[in-house]
């Protein structure tokens, strides 16, 4: 009985963290658009940045 609520418990946090990376890259989206539109290339490139390491961990996460 343990281990099912071990499991359950590591599923909970992994779809969590799932929304969590899912809501960072849809925040994250926003901010690239905005920078795009004034033009920055600076915040574009930060927002890239950012955007990679969401989706390294999605994948990664995903894979698991």
């Amino acid at each position: 009985m343990k281990q099912v609520m071990n499991t359950s418990k590591k599923r909970d946090i992994h779809q969590q963290r799932l929304a969590v990376l899912r809501l960072e890259m849809d925040y994250e989206l926003a901010v690239l658009f905005e920078a795009m539109e004034a033009d920055n290339k600076d915040i574009q490139m930060k927002s890239k940045e950012k955007l990679m390491k969401i989706r390294e961990e999605l994948i990664r996460l995903k894979a698991l």
